[in-house]
């Protein structure tokens, strides 16, 4: 159902799920982790507690298992092959999100410039082209558009939550606006944004926060994970 163009059954390198090596693989990823990726059902997530302004979010699955493997080695290792499966995760995560009958813009989560030369581009425009294109697949009226540019920022690791989301704030910039969603006219469509991976909540929240200070109404977050130390509902 999720994963029908997994369809590569060559390629010379071990599972992005699991890491097994010489087994069947389709587009990086062997049959049980197929299976196990198949089987995940968008659900509810949140970190705990919530950031402020935190929205509405919905993730595929937990960050672990061949998820995570598989999110990995599309960031990490360069197999954008991935991009293809994990983009179809997302768009079922969007999906939860957005009534058929509106239409509905796409917004990824920028990258710095640095992340984009290390991963040979933006890893969330690609996986965001892809969701969009099996959404509209499945009969949706979708547009991505990315009118928020990421600055670097410090490391996080040391600060405390609100140190954090100040941080997460101030490193995103409005490029362009969206000319549909305003708060006024919530009927014309549906506004998503999306990430690969929810853990504090902060970067969301400061997304969110960007866009609504443009006078764009957000409906939501979809994101292919959540990790572990959050709270994932038993579904929507």
């Amino acid at each position: 159902m999720v994963l029908p163009e997994l369809a590569d059954l060559v390629l010379p390198s071990a599972c992005a799920g699991c890491g097994a090596d010489r087994v069947r693989l389709t587009y990086g990823t062997c049959p049980p982790c197929v299976a196990a990726l198949e089987s995940l059902r968008p659900r509810t997530a949140s970190p705990t507690p919530p950031p402020p302004g935190f929205p509405a979010c919905v993730a595929v699955g937990a960050y672990s298992g061949p998820l995570r493997g598989a999110l990995l080695a599309y960031k990490e290792k360069g197999r954008h092959r991935l991009a293809g499966p994990l983009g179809t995760l997302l768009a079922g995560a969007v999906a939860a999100l957005a009534p058929r009958d509106r239409p509905v813009t796409l917004v990824p989560v920028p990258s710095t410039s640095a992340a984009r030369r290390e991963r040979y581009g933006d890893h969330m425009a690609r996986l965001a082209d892809h969701a969009a294109r099996r959404l509209r697949t499945a009969g949706y009226r979708v547009n991505v558009v990315q009118p928020l540019r990421a600055l670097p920022r410090p490391d996080s690791t040391s600060l405390d939550a609100s140190e954090r989301a100040t941080v997460a704030v101030n490193s995103l910039r409005m490029t362009s606006r969206i000319g549909v969603l305003r708060r006024d006219d919530r009927s014309r469509g549906t506004l998503v944004v999306a990430d690969d991976i929810v853990t504090t909540g902060a970067t969301l929240a400061a997304v969110v926060r960007r866009l609504e200070e443009a006078d764009m109404q957000v409906t939501g977050a979809a994101v292919l994970a959540a990790t572990e130390l959050r709270k994932i509902s038993p579904g929507i």
